[in-house]
C-alpha cells in the first residue's frame, strides 16, 4: 500500500513539474516593434521594413528585413529640376510600407531617410537645389502616419560605418559565445569581417586593422559594442561609384582626343557594335567631370563600342592616381590605407554586377584569374548577340556591365590592393539571411540604440533551459528516493520474486 501511494504521489509530481514547464514557456503573443528606412541613393530609392520583438530589443541577430520596395524613377538628387516631385514619388513605397506595418503601430513607428553620394554631388553643384529635394522628402514623410525621424544627406564615413555594422550584426560577429565562438575562431583569423560597398557614385571601405597607426585619423572611427572596442579604418571615395567613375573616364578619354561632329568616340569598355550619344552641356556639369571641362565646337559626342576588355583596363586605370603616397601605405589619390585583414564581404553593386556575371553562384569564391576571363569574354561578345540574350535588362544596365565588371576589379585590385593570394577573402554578398546586405540595418540600429555599448547582464540559463533542468532533476530525484526505498525495505512482492 504505501508502495502505491508512493509511486502515485510520485507520478503527481511528475506531472504537475510538466505542467508547470509547459504553461511557463506557452508562447506568449507576439509583441514586434518596426522600423522603415529609405536609402536614397544617386541612382534610386530603396524603402526597408525592419522587425524586432519588443522584448528582445538589445538581442544580437533578433532585427531582421521584412519588406524592401524599389521607388520607381531616379534617386531623389534626379529630381534637381523638379524638386517638388521629389517627395512625392516615395508615395507608393510608404502606401506598401503601411499594408505590411499593422495599423495600431503605424504612429510609434520610426522612419529615416538617408540619403547618400548623389545627394552629396547635388549639394555640391547646387546648394538650394539640394535643399529644395530634401524639404520635398521631409514635407511627404511628415505627412505619413509614420513617427518621422528626419531625412539628411550622410557622409561618406558613415554609410561606410553603417555598412560594416550591418553586415558584422547580421552574421552575429558581435555577441558571440560558447560553441559559436570556439567555431568562430577556428574559421576564421579576425573577429569581424570588413565591408566594401559600390553605389552609383561613391565606394566605401571598411575594416578592423591590427596595424592601424595615426598616421590618418580622419580615417579613424571608434565603436564599443556589446562591451568589445572596435577601431575600424574608413573611407569614403566620392565620385568613385560606377556611374560616376565611368562619367570621369569618358571625360578623360574626351580630354585626350580630338573628336570633330562627323567622327565617333570609340570606347572599349561597351561592346562592339553598341552607339551612345552624349550631350556636352550636361556632362560637364557634374562635379565629378567639371574640373576636365573642354571646349567644344558641338553639343553632341556619338560613343561608339570596340568591346576590348585590355584597352578597357588601361583606360580605367588612370583614374587611380598611384604617383603620390604621403603615408606608409596608400590605395590611391594619396589615401592612407593600413594592410588589408580577414575577410571581406562586397555587396551593393559590386554584387549586383557579379552576380549578372554569374561570378556569385560557386560555394567558394572564384579565383582572381577566372574572374578576370570571364568579364574578358563578356566584354568581347558583339552588342547585337549581348542584347539579344538578355533582351529583359534595360539597355542602360545592360551596356555598362563589360565597364563596372572591369572597373570593379581594376577597383579591387589597382585601388585596394586585393591580389591573386587574398582576392577569396572577397565574398560578394546579396542577402545574409533575410535582410539584404548594406547601410540601413546598421542606420536604423544607430539611430535606435539596439546595439548597446555594454553587454546585458543575462542569466547563464534562458528561462525555458532552467525550468526544463528543473523537470529532469526532480524526475532523477524521484527516481533516486523510490530505488533507495525499494532496496532497504524489500516490499513481500519482491522478495517473493527474488526467492
Amino acid at each position: 500500500t504505501i508502495l502505491l501511494i508512493l509511486g502515485f504521489l510520485s507520478t503527481l509530481a511528475v506531472i504537475a513539474l510538466i505542467a508547470v514547464a509547459v504553461t511557463q514557456n506557452k508562447p506568449l503573443p507576439k509583441n514586434i516593434k518596426y522600423g522603415i528606412v529609405l536609402d536614397a541613393g544617386s541612382s534610386h530609392t530603396n524603402l526597408y521594413v525592419y522587425e524586432w520583438p519588443a522584448e528582445k530589443e538589445n538581442d544580437t541577430g533578433v532585427v531582421k528585413q521584412v519588406e524592401v520596395c524599389k521607388v520607381e524613377g531616379p534617386g531623389i538628387s534626379g529630381y534637381s529640376h523638379a524638386t517638388e516631385e521629389a517627395g512625392p514619388s516615395l508615395a507608393q513605397c510608404l502606401q506598401r510600407a503601411k499594408e505590411v506595418i499593422p495599423s495600431a503601430q503605424h504612429k510609434e513607428t520610426p522612419v529615416y531617410l538617408g540619403a547618400t553620394a548623389g545627394m552629396r554631388l547635388l549639394r555640391l553643384q547646387n546648394k538650394t537645389a539640394a535643399d529644395e529635394v530634401l524639404s520635398s522628402v521631409e514635407n511627404t514623410l511628415r505627412s505619413a502616419p509614420f513617427n518621422f525621424q528626419g531625412a539628411r544627406i550622410i557622409t561618406g564615413q558613415e554609410e561606410g560605418a553603417y555598412g560594416w555594422i550591418t553586415i558584422n550584426y547580421l552574421l552575429g560577429n558581435f555577441k558571440q559565445s560558447g560553441w559559436k565562438k570556439l567555431l568562430h575562431s577556428l574559421t576564421s583569423s579576425s573577429e569581424t569581417s570588413g565591408a566594401l560597398d559600390l553605389g552609383g557614385a561613391s565606394t566605401q571601405i571598411t575594416f578592423v586593422s591590427k596595424d592601424l597607426s595615426l598616421e590618418s585619423p580622419e580615417n579613424q572611427l571608434y565603436f564599443r559594442l556589446y562591451g568589445k572596442d572596435y577601431q575600424v579604418y574608413t573611407h569614403s571615395f566620392l565620385c568613385y561609384g560606377k556611374d560616376q567613375a565611368l562619367q570621369q573616364k569618358l571625360a578623360r578619354d574626351l580630354q585626350a582626343s580630338t573628336p570633330t561632329p562627323s567622327s565617333n568616340l570609340l570606347d572599349p569598355c561597351f561592346h562592339q557594335g553598341y552607339q551612345r550619344t552624349i550631350n556636352i552641356s550636361d556632362f560637364f556639369k557634374n562635379p565629378c567631370t567639371s574640373d576636365k571641362k573642354k571646349e567644344l565646337p558641338f553639343s553632341q559626342l556619338y560613343i561608339e563600342g570596340e568591346g576590348d576588355y585590355q584597352k578597357c583596363q588601361e583606360n580605367i586605370q588612370t583614374l587611380f592616381n598611384k604617383t603620390h603616397c604621403p603615408y606608409s601605405s596608400c590605395s590611391f589619390n594619396g589615401i592612407y590605407l593600413p594592410p588589408l585583414q580577414g575577410d571581406f564581404g562586397a555587396f551593393s553593386a559590386f554584387y549586383f554586377v557579379m552576380n549578372f556575371l554569374n561570378l556569385t553562384s560557386e560555394p567558394k569564391p572564384l579565383a582572381l584569374n577566372k574572374v578576370t576571363s570571364t568579364i574578358e569574354s563578356f566584354c568581347a561578345r558583339p552588342w547585337q548577340e549581348v542584347k539579344t540574350v538578355y533582351h529583359h535588362i534595360k539597355e542602360k544596365y545592360l551596356s555598362e556591365y563589360c565597364f563596372s565588371g572591369a572597373y570593379i576589379l581594376s577597383l579591387l585590385e589597382k585601388g585596394y590592393q586585393f591580389t591573386e593570394n587574398n582576392w577569396q577573402m572577397i565574398h560578394f554578398l546579396g542577402k545574409i539571411g533575410s535582410s539584404d546586405a548594406g547601410w540601413t540595418l546598421g542606420y536604423m540600429l544607430n539611430l535606435t540604440n539596439l546595439i548597446p555599448a555594454e553587454e546585458p547582464a543575462e542569466p547563464p540559463l534562458s528561462h525555458g533551459s532552467y525550468v526544463g533542468l528543473m523537470v529532469l532533476c526532480s524526475l532523477v530525484l524521484v527516481s533516486m528516493l523510490l530505488f533507495a526505498w525499494l532496496l532497504f525495505h524489500k516490499p513481500k512482492c519482491l522478495q517473493k520474486g527474488i526467492v
